[in-house]
């Protein structure tokens, strides 16, 4: 991991800006852990992890109630597609990953779109892609948001699934699926990353 100064001369790397929430992270040193506002470069063939294990993950929370190895993020190419592309994977036994409405169980993996709302615990993650023409590596940005993006976006609330071993049967339909799928507009959730990342 190391702190990315793109030149002009040099290829332009895909940026994911990754902006986080959490209810008491005033209160609480969530973040200390994490290299906020700063560029840093990945190589796109490792997994970015995410979780409360600073030595197993690319980047930590300083969270108790977060896994271990919460998600990874991996980068992959398609013939389709000249742009580097994103799947997230859910890495806890224990506790649920959702991706714009949808849960993840268990190293279940999604395609994440160029804007996505991932969610876990009580956290929000507003996680936005800007393109670039690099293939062997990529930069991560991490921010904080003050208010919560599902209310930007007009998501409902998610009722928060903690990672401590209580019972939430893998069978039940999921809070945000229950009326079925939530579509989400592109043109307000790209105003919300805008207005969140300026």
């Amino acid at each position: 991991m190391e702190l990315s100064h793109t030149m002009e001369t040099e290829e332009l790397m895909t940026c994911l800006q990754i902006q986080l929430y959490h209810p008491q992270q005033a209160s609480k040193a969530l973040y200390r852990l994490l290299p906020l506002d700063a560029r840093h470069k990945h190589p796109a063939e490792d997994p970015l992890r995410l979780g409360r294990d600073a030595h197993g993950c690319t980047f930590a929370l300083a969270d108790p109630r977060v896994s271990r190895k919460q998600l990874a993020l991996q980068a992959y190419l398609t013939a389709n597609s000249p742009d580097m592309l994103f799947s997230v994977q859910n890495l806890s036994q224990k506790g649920h990953v959702m991706v714009n409405g949808s849960e993840l169980g268990y190293l279940e993996r999604a395609e994440l779109p160029n804007k996505a709302l991932v969610r876990f615990g009580e956290y929000e993650v507003l996680i936005c892609r800007e393109n670039g023409e690099a293939k062997g590596s990529f930069e991560v940005e991490f921010g904080v948001l003050a208010v919560p993006p599902s209310r930007e976006v007009g998501m409902p609330s998610m009722v928060p699934v903690m990672d401590t071993g209580s019972d939430h049967s893998t069978n039940a339909i999921p809070p945000l699926m229950s009326h079925g799928p939530i579509e989400m507009d592109d043109t307000i959730m790209y105003q919300s990353c805008s207005m969140f990342l300026s």
